[in-house]
């Protein structure tokens, strides 16, 4: 459990948050957060490691120590864990054999079973969206046709090129953005808006340590 203190304290760092406001969240005392990063707990309950996947957007198996229960993590949360398929690129994700090429499951907590098979892990390649998302990061993905201004989401352009952008809409124009300022944003009028197509929304990002 040391390890998965230290882990807990790691993404309570990196989110910026104190023991206390960690605590609020979670609807538990400070005291009990300074336990589990000190390592005196030895498990976690149930209903913490799903409140700590959704605040911290990780998989909840990452808060589950004994290595023999990762293969059954849906005995842990019943019917609410299900492991959607990792792609290794856009194109493998969407392609008309995506079911062939798929790289591995990850286990993810969903509320909604028919939101189930929209989803998916794509892990990304490049670094034109860092720092929200790295190059190896998973991104989840729903997919759907279409999503509002200022989302991230999965873009086909040319039926061909499959790219993860911030996607901005103007009254004749789409402009696909880059977080990383280094990379131009794109933009398409007129016509050239029909090159685009809204593959799916990107509703988290899994980062390795």
């Amino acid at each position: 459990m040391a390890d998965i203190g230290k882990y807990i304290r790691q993404l309570r760092n990196e989110k910026k948050l104190t023991q206390e406001e960690l605590g609020e969240l979670l609807g538990v005392q400070k005291a009990a957060v300074q336990k589990w990063e000190s390592g005196a707990v030895k498990n976690l309950k149930r209903e913490t490691i799903k409140k700590l996947s959704e605040i911290f957007a990780v998989s909840p198996g990452n808060f589950i120590t004994n290595e023999a229960d990762r293969p059954n993590i849906s005995a842990v949360y019943s019917d609410e864990i299900r492991k959607i398929p990792v792609f290794e690129s856009v194109s493998a994700g969407f392609g008309t054999y995506a079911d062939s090429m798929v790289a591995d499951y990850i286990p993810m907590f969903i509320k909604n079973p028919a939101e189930a098979p929209l989803l998916m892990g794509i892990r990304v390649q490049g670094d034109s969206m860092y720092p929200t998302i790295e190059d190896g990061d998973i991104i989840i993905v729903r997919r759907q046709s279409s999503v509002d201004s200022g989302s991230i989401a999965v873009m086909l352009i040319d039926n061909e090129d499959g790219v993860v952008k911030k996607v901005e809409y103007g009254r004749n124009w789409i402009d696909l953005v880059s977080i990383n300022p280094m990379y131009p944003k794109r933009r398409f009028e007129g016509e050239d808006i029909t090159r685009l197509r809204v593959m799916g929304l990107v509703k988290q990002v899994i980062k390795e340590l």
